[in-house]
């Protein structure tokens, strides 16, 4: 979580709203995004609007995030890293897809209380057509994290077919199982991720 330093003069575009506390963490202009996105529409919705209702001035703004279309993803870079590290320090004995599973699961492991806005977090970014060519690069990010791996666990290269091969599987694998989980409420995102890689698995175990 990053504080912003609100600059000298750097007032609220459009006057802001007078009283209101202004927002001083990334992840409460997230929650001030979120309701402007679903009250107005994703693409409806400008930075200015998000930094008014924010109480913050549109400079500020680009202290907490690149361009509006990078809200959504929260601190993704963030948790990525925390993946690759997770990956790296997994023993060797661990079977190739389990330590992949294991890291998966992990990663998109999301506390009760989150999971309405985590559902409303993937819903944009899975859903939306004004955010797809943008997931499309941070999918080249995430695919890049387990190809890194499978690749220095086989002796390849990361950019070999192997590597890549297993990468877009495991993406694909867990694009299919968000996809389950933001059609069912009841369902449960670590089930559907772990099952899901297991059959993966057991897929790339067949002679």
């Amino acid at each position: 979580m990053i504080s912003a330093v609100v600059a000298p003069g750097d007032q609220p575009d459009g006057g802001g709203h007078p009283g209101r506390r202004r927002a001083t963490s990334q992840a409460e202009l997230e929650h001030v995004a979120f309701d402007l996105f679903e009250a107005n529409g994703f693409e409806q919705t400008t930075v200015e609007d998000i930094a008014t209702a924010a109480g913050i001035g549109r400079r500020t703004f680009f202290r907490y995030f690149p361009s509006k279309n990078d809200v959504p993803w929260g601190t993704f870079e963030v948790e990525l890293e925390r993946m690759r590290a997770r990956l790296k320090a997994c023993p060797r004995d661990v079977q190739l897809m389990d330590a992949i599973r294991v890291a998966l699961v992990d990663f998109n492991q999301v506390e009760p209380g989150q999971i309405p806005r985590h559902r409303r977090r993937m819903e944009l970014i899975l859903r939306v057509p004004a955010l797809l060519a943008h997931s499309t690069l941070r999918f080249a990010a995430w695919r890049e994290v387990i190809a890194e791996f499978v690749a220095d666990r086989t002796g390849q290269r990361p950019d070999a077919l192997a590597p890549q091969a297993i990468a877009h599987a495991v993406l694909g694998v867990a694009v299919a199982a968000y996809e389950q989980w933001l059609d069912d409420e009841d369902a449960e995102l670590g089930l559907l991720l772990d099952a899901a890689m297991r059959q993966l698995g057991a897929a790339f175990a067949c002679p």
